[in-house]
């Protein structure tokens, strides 16, 4: 590319200028962000004066129809993923879209298939990917040191960590509550360590028992009388390939831990314990436990907009793929589903 990558920015809020904007910027001289939408034009016009931005449109179609872009990231609530990943992807954009993919498999389904009709790449924000002890663990996997994964856990609960800010507690934009927002993190990260298997069944529960009242809120204080979604989620998913995996995640729970990650697997030559990182296996004789002397801590949310420039400038494979990002929402979907029929769901 003979000119500097050119990047537009869908959706001013804390995570553009949190995880996305200053990654972007720090990259590399060959790569500006030249543009930043928000439906709020003086929220978008604060954030192009934060960072330095020269346009802020409130359209987000305008700037991809007036900015000749190559990459956007899409930052906006959960319902406007699917349209505004398809029509940046036809307008000739790379895109770099918060997870979750979308609100529903269908919508995933699409973005899906208009990635490979225009052959841009769909990355989704599944962070917990680049975070170094779910790298190690992969390395590990890769390298045949698990053997057959044939069964994971993934838990992400808090105490008393329902958002106070956003529309994260608004089914309506958001699709649903912490299964959809922080579980899908855990959930992905065991997806990607067990290789994405086919899924066979989900069952699943949700519950609503704290959000809708007030109380302590360590993330800010949350509006109880417009709480629309889970607070709380819980299940289990069997694969085609006879793997199974237990899953739960909470906004807030009665438990000792204020946050507390749970990320396992276990396969039939080793296992580990991924947050903090700890191995097992069994060799010649004798039940080994082992960890890393040093693992170099790293900025996951700059090593994810890192790579995904680095597929576009340097024609590297993106590690998180569309069909993936339609599977995750597939089970998501089915967790949801099963939740409200009481009834095991066949995905």
């Amino acid at each position: 590319m003979n000119r500097k990558l050119r990047v537009g920015i869908i959706g001013a809020g804390g995570i553009a200028r949190s995880a996305h904007i200053p990654n972007y910027q720090n990259y590399s001289d060959g790569v500006e962000v030249v543009a930043v939408a928000n439906h709020n034009k003086d929220k978008a016009e604060d954030c192009a004066h934060e960072f330095s931005i020269h346009h802020a449109y409130e359209d987000y179609r305008d700037m991809l129809r007036e900015m000749e872009l190559d990459a956007v990231s899409i930052c906006t609530p959960n319902a406007f993923h699917a349209e505004q990943a398809i029509d940046s992807m036809q307008s000739g954009c790379h895109v770099l879209c918060e997870k979750p993919p979308a609100i529903s498999a269908s919508d995933a389904e699409r973005m899906e298939e208009v990635a490979n009709q225009t052959g841009k790449h769909l990355m989704y924000g599944f962070h917990f990917r680049f975070r170094s002890e779910v790298e190690a663990v992969k390395r590990f996997a890769d390298e045949g040191e698990m053997g057959e994964i044939y069964a994971a856990e993934a838990k992400w609960n808090r105490r008393r960590g329902i958002p106070g800010w956003g529309v994260f507690t608004n089914k309506e934009l958001q699709g649903g509550g912490t299964l959809i927002d922080n579980g899908i993190h855990m959930l992905d990260a065991a997806l990607y360590l067990m290789g994405y298997p086919e899924p066979k069944t989900v069952l699943g529960v949700t519950y609503d028992k704290i959000g809708k009242r007030p109380g302590v809120g360590l993330l800010g204080e949350w509006d109880h009388e417009n709480f629309s979604v889970e607070d709380m989620a819980r299940g289990m998913i069997t694969f085609q390939n006879g793997a199974s995996l237990l899953f739960e995640s909470s906004f807030a729970a009665n438990i000792a831990e204020k946050d507390a990650r749970v990320l396992k697997v276990m396969g039939d030559e080793g296992g580990a314990d991924v947050f903090p990182l700890n191995m097992y296996q069994e060799k010649h004789g004798t039940l080994l436990d082992f960890k890393p002397a040093y693992l170099k801590e790293s900025n996951a949310h700059q090593k994810q907009v890192h790579h995904f420039l680095d597929c576009i400038l340097k024609g590297e494979e993106p590690i998180s793929l569309p069909d993936q990002g339609t599977l995750v929402q597939r089970i998501v979907e089915a967790l949801y589903e099963s939740a409200s029929t009481g009834e095991a769901v066949k995905v």
